[in-house]
């Protein structure tokens, strides 16, 4: 079975928007993520109906709350048979641990849950500014250890700190990186922004692309595009 690098955002203020775009992808060349804005106005029908055009799908709403909220959270995902779904590694190991115990209590489940160390939108500045003093390579470093220590399959992070992810914890873990641009489009809200061909590189094992994809004038001859560079970089 084929296993799709590319994992394409579907950031829309609607349902149909978003199966819109899904219509013109191809489920074998890539999976879709369903994220905050998209599942609070559509709800769980709009991943069921992603499904059923044969997508896998990254549910990635980055819960955050107290182990009991968070595991049953997670545990309703893996029944909905998302591919994967994440939370957030700073509400600690005692939630991540009840994350995974929930997951796992499924049947036959085959969600992937994993973690959001620190998000690629945010400056050394920003997390100065929550009280962390560590720089973002630092943190992160930080909480993919203990994500991984929690039994958490990966993490979400910048594709600039997957090769130090990889040098400390091992190639059998789960990098999924946002903040993927293409060369010269803009970084948007984005802080810190790697090429498909150097995320690959630097290990990451799945790619997050929204606005380069989807923003496009030809979403799909720019994912082809993309398919392109990253097979080049795997012979």
């Amino acid at each position: 079975m084929s296993d799709p690098k590319v994992i394409v955002a579907l950031d829309y203020p609607t349902a149909d928007a978003a199966l819109a775009m899904a219509d013109q992808l191809n489920p074998e060349l890539c999976r879709v993520k369903v994220g905050k804005e998209l599942f609070t106005v559509a709800g769980p029908e709009v991943v069921r109906l992603l499904m059923q055009k044969g997508f896998e799908v990254f549910l990635d709403l980055k819960f955050h709350d107290i182990p009991n909220t968070v595991a049953a959270a997670v545990k309703v995902a893996a029944q909905m048979g998302v591919w994967m779904v994440n939370v957030h590694a700073s509400g600690g190991s005692r939630m991540m641990r009840a994350a995974r115990e929930a997951v796992d209590s499924v049947p036959n489940n085959k969600t992937h849950l994993i973690a959001v160390t620190v998000l690629t939108s945010m400056s050394p500045e920003d997390l100065a500014e929550t009280g962390i003093a560590k720089r973002p390579l630092e943190q992160v470093l930080y909480l993919a250890d203990m994500a991984k220590r929690a039994g958490m399959d990966g993490v979400v992070c910048s594709a600039q700190e997957a090769a130090a992810i990889r040098a400390q914890l091992g190639d059998d873990f789960l990098l999924v990186t946002p903040g993927i641009r293409m060369p010269g489009d803009a970084a948007g809200d984005q802080r810190r922004v790697v090429t498909p061909h150097d995320a690959l590189a630097n290990g990451s094992s799945y790619l997050v692309m929204g606005r380069s994809i989807t923003g496009a004038t030809d979403p799909v001859g720019v994912l082809q595009k993309i398919l392109v560079m990253l097979s080049q970089r795997s012979l």
